[in-house]
């Protein structure tokens, strides 16, 4: 009885230190996904009247080809950031990992650093970089006579969505490198050893054995990585804002100007819904489609 007493005691214990966390979670992320919801059934200006439109702004929301548009650039966005982020983060702590790397520490942060940077910040240096008069790839391009290849790099709209796409996955690199890195250092170091003895190359040990007993840790990667890039706004809104045109316009900044600019509050609200149903619609997709793999080696 006395042991019972306790544990129920203990269990109350966590509860009450839950329960700012909760109500914290709550306010910040329950509540405003609620009033999205809410005011996605009605058409506002944001003015005090609101008139109930139930799901209409849902049915303009599916014939809007500008929406759908963006989001395909998210689509896009997405794959390259998860192939260049995670791909390049999983080879360079493999070479970090590697036993003739000095100076571990050192690299591991000025890898992360760029993470810790303002996107803003990001989105305004490689403005620069690209730009085509004075840009440092244009000129370093004309410095070793290869000027032809020179470009208005933020202007070509055929090419301007694998443009933005290099500052995020430069400056996310570090991000996955520490993920990855973690899941790296619970491996038991005789396996590499006993690999290495058996022959086995750098690109073996990594390919066979790294590979499959961090899987999970890349799985949680890549599932960040997905949500991280359907919400993306900084970098896009400081380097080319949607442009040209609207070629490289993404969804959170569609929803920014349809609210800022055109002050249709309903209907941005809407598409904000919209916006977190395709996401956790993808993430499930890849959940399921891991699930399926996995049976199949089982």
């Amino acid at each position: 009885m006395k042991d019972m007493i306790q544990k129920n005691k203990r269990t109350w214990n966590i509860f009450l230190c839950l329960v700012p966390a909760l109500f914290i979670y709550t306010y910040v992320v329950i509540v405003p996904i609620a009033r999205a919801a809410y005011y996605s059934l009605y058409n506002w200006s944001g003015g005090p009247k609101m008139v109930f439109f139930g799901l209409k702004n849902y049915q303009i929301l599916l014939k809007d080809t500008a929406f759908w548009d963006a989001f395909f650039n998210n689509i896009q966005i997405t794959v390259l950031c998860v192939i260049g982020q995670i791909a390049i983060a999983f080879v360079f702590s493999c070479i970090l990992n590697a036993k003739f790397i000095k100076l571990k520490s050192f690299h591991r942060t000025v890898a992360f650093f760029p993470s810790t940077i303002s996107a803003v910040i990001v989105g305004f240096v490689w403005m620069f970089i690209f730009n085509y008069d004075y840009g440092l790839l244009n000129t370093l391009l004309r410095l070793f006579h290869f000027g032809e290849y020179a470009s208005a790099w933020l202007d070509n709209p055929d090419t301007i969505v694998s443009v933005v796409s290099i500052p995020l996955i430069w400056q996310y690199i570090g991000y996955y490198m520490a993920i990855i890195l973690s899941a790296m250092t619970a491996i038991d170091k005789s396996i590499y050893e006993v690999a290495e003895i058996d022959g086995a190359s750098g690109i073996e040990r990594a390919v066979y054995i790294t590979l499959p007993l961090i899987k999970d840790a890349l799985g949680v990667a890549v599932m960040l990585c997905i949500a991280g890039n359907m919400k993306i706004f900084d970098h896009i809104y400081v380097m080319t804002n949607g442009g040209p045109g609207t070629s490289s316009m993404v969804m959170a900044l569609s929803v920014y100007k349809t609210t800022f600019i055109k002050n249709r509050y309903g209907y941005a609200s809407a598409m904000s819904v919209m916006i977190m149903i395709l996401t956790m619609g993808i993430m499930g997709i890849f959940r399921l489609i891991g699930k399926i793999v996995r049976k199949e080696k089982e």
